[in-house]
Parts: C-alpha cells; sequence; structure tokens
C-alpha cells in the first residue's frame, strides 16, 4: 500500500461527515459547538457587513439612481431604468436592481434600504458555502469555508455595495450547494434547481455567470451515482432549466413594444441578447467591446482598457498589484490543496464525495481565474469576489481531509506547505503598503513559518499540542485577510472602481474620492437641487450621461434623463425624441457643467468625449469614436448638447451650467 492509499484510508477510518456520537447530539444530531461556531460565523459575517452601511453613501451611483426610479416606478423596477421615466436602462440585467428597489418600497428608498439586502446575500452566502461544504467534509471544513469567504477583503467590499456582484455570488454558491446535493443520488430537483440559479444568475451579470458551468457538469459526470446516460439527460435537463430561468426575461424585452419600454443601455440593436453576447460577452473577453469603450481595442497580450484597470493578461494576473490583495491571500494554499487533493483521491470509487467536490471547487476557482487572467476586455479587481467562494471551498475540504490524514507524512507536508506558503504570501502582499500594521507582516510570517513546522514534526500526537497548533495556523492563515477585511468595512466606498483595504480609503481606482453623487464625483449644488425639486415637468432635468445624472437625481429625488446612458455613447433618447419632449413641456432643464460631473465632457488619455462604456467603466471613447460614441455607436449625447447650446440661453445655477428648456 503506497503513500496515497494509505492517506486516503486514514481519511476514510474517521467518523462520516455529519454524523455525531449521542453525548454531542442536539437538534437535528449536530453538536453543539457546531450550532455555537456557525452562530459566532454568520453573526460575526453579518456584524462585519452591516455594521457602518449607512456611511457608504450611495455607492455607485449609476445603480443607485435606477434603485431609486424603481421605487417611483414599477416598470423601471423591472426593466432596470435609470429614471422613473424610462428613458433607459442600467447596462446589465436588472435582477440585483430588484432586490434593491423591493426594499426600497417596503421600507422607503435610503442607503441603508438599498445596501442592506446586499449585506444579507453575504451572509447567505457564507451559510450556503458552509453548507455546501459540509456535506462533503463534516462541520470543521464548512466553517472553514464560510470564513474563509467572509474575511476575503472584496468580498467584504462588495457585499456592502451596490453593484450586482453580490446577488451574483449568491446566485452561484447557491448553484453550487444543490449541485452538491444532486450529486449525491442523482435526483432530478437539485439539478434543474442548480440551472435556475445560473438562469438568475445571468439576469444579474449575464455571461459572467456561466463560468461555473464546466465546474458543475464535470462534477456531475464524473461522480453522479447514475447511468452515464442518465447523467447525460439530467445535465441536458440542468441546461434547459438555465435557458428557461435566463431566457424568459431576454423574450419578455423581444416582445414588450420597443416604443413603450426604455432602450436597453449599452446594447447595439436595443435587445438583451446583443448586449449579453457584445459588449458584456466577447467584448469583455476579446478587448473588442461596441463602440470602442473601455476594453476596445485590446488584442492578445492585454490591449485595450483591460490592462489599464487590471494590469497585463497572464498566469500570474490574480497575484498582480490590482488584484492580489483582493482575493489572493489563500489562493496559493487552495491551489496547493487542490492538487493533493485530486492526487490522494485518484483511485478512490468514482462516486466519492471529496473528490467531487475538489472537481467542483476547483473547477470554479482555476476555470473563473483563467478566464480574469487572459481576458484582454475591461476587467476590475472588484470581479474577483467571484472567485472567493472557490477558493473557501478548496481551502475548507483540503485542510479538513488532510488534517484527518496526519498521521501520514505526505498529508502533514502538504498541510504544512499550504499554512507555510500562506504565511509567505502574506508577508508579500502585506509589504504592499508598508505604512500600514508594519508588524502584521512579521507576526503573521512567524505564525506560519511555526505553524507549518510543528505540523510537520507530527506535533500534532499530543492532544494539548494539536489545539495549539490549530489555533495558530488558524491565525496565520486568516489575520492577514482579516485585517484587511476589516479595515475595508471600516471605510466608506464610493464611486465606479472601489478598492478593498486600506490603500482603497475611501477611494476608488482611479483616485477619485467619492461622496453621494456620481460615480468618484462629489454632491450636485444645493441651489440646483432646489431649482430641480421645485419643477413639475416629467422629467426635471437631462444631462449627458449617467454620472452628473445620478447625483442630480438622488440629490433631488425627480426624474433626470441620463442622455445617452452612462458615457452619453447609446442613441436614446434620438434627438428627435428629444425636440419633441421639449416642444410638449416634459424637461425642465438641460444641466450642461458643474451639476455633477458631465458623462460628455469627461476625458481619458487615447479617448473621445463620452464614449460608450459601462456602468463601471469612465468615459471613454475608442480610436476613431466621434463625440457621443466610437465607431458604430450611434450616441445621441452630442447632438442634443449642440442643439440645446444653440437654440436656448444658458444661465448658471449653483455653479452649474444650466439652459432653462420650457
Amino acid at each position: 500500500m503506497n503513500a496515497a492509499t494509505r492517506v486516503v484510508e486514514r481519511m476514510r477510518s474517521t467518523t462520516a461527515p455529519g454524523t455525531q456520537t449521542p453525548q454531542a447530539a442536539t437538534w437535528r444530531g449536530r453538536p453543539r459547538w457546531e450550532w455555537g461556531a456557525l452562530t459566532v460565523l454568520l453573526v460575526g459575517t453579518a456584524v462585519l457587513y452591516l455594521w457602518g452601511l449607512g456611511s457608504t453613501g450611495y455607492g455607485n451611483s449609476f445603480y443607485a439612481a435606477a434603485v431609486q426610479a424603481g421605487t417611483q416606478s414599477w416598470k423601471a423596477l423591472l426593466f432596470g431604468s435609470l429614471d422613473a421615466g424610462n428613458v433607459i436602462t442600467v447596462d446589465k440585467p436588472p435582477a440585483s436592481l430588484w432586490l434593491m428597489g423591493l426594499s426600497g418600497r417596503i421600507f422607503g428608498f435610503s442607503t441603508w434600504s438599498m445596501l442592506a439586502p446586499q449585506a444579507l446575500l453575504g451572509v447567505g452566502s457564507v451559510a450556503l458555502l458552509y453548507a455546501a461544504v459540509r456535506r462533503c467534509s463534516g462541520p470543521a471544513a464548512g466553517l472553514v469555508a464560510g470564513g474563509a469567504l467572509a474575511v476575503t477583503p472584496v468580498a467584504v467590499l462588495m457585499f456592502r455595495f451596490n453593484n450586482p456582484d453580490a446577488l451574483l455570488v449568491f446566485l452561484l454558491v447557491l448553484g453550487a450547494y444543490f449541485m452538491v446535493r444532486a450529486v449525491e443520488k442523482g435526483q432530478w430537483r437539485w439539478i434543474l434547481l442548480a440551472g435556475s440559479a445560473i438562469g438568475f444568475g445571468f439576469l444579474t451579470k449575464m455571461l459572467q455567470a456561466f463560468l461555473v458551468l464546466p465546474a458543475f457538469a464535470l462534477m456531475y459526470l464524473v461522480a453522479a451515482p447514475v447511468s452515464l446516460p442518465k447523467r447525460l439527460l439530467q445535465l441536458l435537463g440542468a441546461g434547459a432549466s438555465v435557458i428557461v430561468s435566463a431566457g424568459w426575461f431576454v423574450a419578455l424585452v423581444d416582445l414588450w413594444p420597443s416604443a413603450s419600454r426604455p432602450y436597453i443601455g449599452g446594447s447595439e440593436n436595443n435587445t438583451e441578447l446583443e448586449l449579453a453576447l457584445g459588449y458584456n460577452g466577447l467584448g469583455r473577453i476579446l478587448g473588442q467591446g461596441p463602440g470602442g469603450g473601455p476594453g476596445g481595442g485590446g488584442g492578445p497580450g492585454g490591449g485595450g482598457m483591460g490592462s489599464a484597470f487590471g494590469g497585463e493578461t497572464g498566469l500570474l494576473r490574480m497575484f498582480n498589484s490590482s488584484f492580489g490583495t483582493e482575493v489572493s491571500w489563500l489562493l496559493p494554499a487552495a491551489l496547493i490543496g487542490l492538487v493533493a487533493g485530486l492526487w490522494f483521491t485518484r483511485r478512490a470509487p468514482r462516486t466519492d464525495r471529496t473528490r467531487a467536490s475538489l472537481i467542483l471547487w476547483g473547477g470554479w476557482t482555476v476555470g473563473t481565474a483563467a478566464v480574469f487572467s487572459f481576458m484582454s476586455g475591461t476587467i476590475h479587481p472588484y470581479y474577483t469576489i467571484a472567485l472567493a467562494p472557490g477558493i473557501g471551498g478548496l481551502i475548507g475540504i483540503s485542510v479538513r481531509e488532510l488534517w484527518r490524514g496526519r498521521d501520514h507524512l505526505p498529508a502533514r507536508i502538504t498541510l504544512s506547505a499550504m499554512v507555510a506558503v500562506t504565511g509567505v504570501w502574506a508577508f508579500v502582499l502585506l509589504d504592499r503598503t508598508p505604512d500600514w500594521l508594519p508588524a502584521l507582516r512579521w507576526i503573521v510570517l512567524t505564525l506560519g513559518v511555526l505553524a507549518a513546522t510543528a505540523i510537520a514534526v507530527g506535533v500534532h500526537r499530543f492532544r494539548r499540542a494539536a489545539v495549539v497548533v490549530s489555533v495558530v495556523t488558524a491565525l496565520a492563515g486568516l489575520s492577514a485577510t482579516g485585517a484587511y477585511a476589516q479595515t475595508t468595512a471600516a471605510v466608506p466606498h464610493t464611486g465606479s472602481l472601489p478598492m478593498s483595504g486600506p490603500a482603497g480609503d475611501g477611494t476608488d481606482m482611479m483616485g477619485r474620492q467619492g461622496g453621494q453623487g456620481g460615480p468618484g464625483t462629489g454632491t450636485a449644488g444645493a441651489e440646483l437641487v432646489a431649482a430641480l425639486q421645485d419643477t413639475d415637468t416629467d422629467w426635471a432635468a437631462a444631462a449627458v450621461g449617467a454620472q452628473g445624472q445620478g447625483s442630480l437625481q438622488l440629490a433631488s429625488g425627480r426624474p433626470v434623463i441620463a442622455i445617452g446612458g452612462f458615457n452619453g455613447g447609446d442613441p436614446a433618447p434620438t434627438l428627435e425624441q428629444f425636440k419633441q419632449w421639449v416642444s410638449e413641456g416634459r424637461i425642465a432643464y438641460f444641466v450642461s457643467e458643474g451639476g455633477g460631473m458631465s458623462g460628455a465632457r469627461g476625458r481619458m488619455p487615447g479617448g473621445g468625449p463620452g464614449g460608450g462604456g459601462g456602468a463601471n467603466d469612465v468615459p471613454t471613447g475608442g480610436p476613431g469614436g466621434g463625440p457621443g460614441g466610437g465607431p458604430g455607436r450611434g450616441g445621441s449625447g452630442s447632438e442634443i448638447s449642440s442643439w440645446v447650446e444653440a437654440n436656448f440661453e444658458a444661465t448658471t445655477i449653483g455653479g452649474a451650467t444650466v439652459y432653462d428648456l420650457r
């Protein structure tokens, strides 16, 4: 019997996951310590995500404006419109806006009612990850996995923010839990539910939800305890469930008369499907988004705006200065655990649940990291929240299973290597902000070396020493990422490109300090806000791009048109529509400058004014893009601005250049 086989046999000789001795059993057969630890985990996560939540303000005002509009108009809520008059939507599907908007309708629109559902999604994600991992490797593994997710800095950032990523992660973990249940007995209902969760993930952030599908399918094909034909048939059924769960909204948008619904922001032809396959699909991967927007023009090797936000593409991208401190604290250890776990279980039965779970979480992690590492289009560091559950699952399973085999040297050496690498990598990451808690990196490195050495030499044979080693190992593994998570929660974050940790001290990636106005901008002037509140037209004002529109609408509570969508590059409203609304007296003001940050005027080096972009991109245009849009984009912002300036007299209200259209 070789070493690997002995390790596996040692793992199988332990008490089966989920079974308890009669003395320890309480409600539903679970021990008191587990319920106590789970309570501490979930309550601690809730405190971390909810405490001081209102100080964040409106977060990303692009989405905040859409949430506000959804509390004023059911149609705006359904489609994700930027204003209650339903001119144009955000450039993502509206599922996350549904939750925040319904919360605002129930409790009244405020920063708290908008952000609390996001934080609760975070608590739910931790609970689901715990439950999924527990079913394979027991409560200790589930608690470790949940704790690792809870204190990942980018998770703390996004579960306290109003971007769609919070709901996306919740739905992906929910789908993974359903897959774990499905692979146990090969039952139809669980795999169909998994497909439904991914389908609604598509309605949250489109094709990013599909990155986990290869891992889901591979796990089921390998490990489901049913015949191969039935496995294939059930996977086809799951695919149909994905299509139905995602497709109903796509069909609704297509069937709804376009004249009576808002324009689909970011799309080329006013459809959700084109948005999914174009700007939010292949455009993100290949760096050739429509309109020459952010990420446009990128080729292999990291061209386009993706490299501006995330560094050059390549195998080590997730460890660079942009992504490293967001999510990679435990990534090296997770990869070691994945490789070791697959090796040690290589001769296990086909339906082995430990290996199945490693395939699930490992495929999730490796597949998502590979796409993020090599995509040439626009990518932002906070996207990496999608990696956090996979990393947590791998850490929980591999640590627990290797500890079960601790009497054998190969398992001890592997676990020791995981601890040592974590301590060393934490030192490297902490050294990137040397003025923040300078002693912490040395403490973490020391604890990691001590714990790794103790594990390797077999100190666990002494019962009391084993407890001490466990505590030191936990501190070495989680103290650095936990400290980063805590400082992330302690600082309000606004803007379109937020960062975690002390380096993201309330500013976004562009160094802009956010307020309760537009992304990365200050609040609208009080005098202008008062003027907008004094209107009774359908729209109090119009502004080119959503950056100025968001601050004006949020501050005044009155609908404001975001001409051309986020950056003014979409053909909505058209000049003809705008002229008609003005002639009918439906718009009071046109705000040109100073009411926030005009999307039509913002520039980046190499970009034209108001180029097509996304909610989390900066104003830019692609090469050759004319005002208001890039190649192929019929942006209306420049045309409407020119028409207003030629036909109405400019005035100044509270420092803003304003045209009274009445």
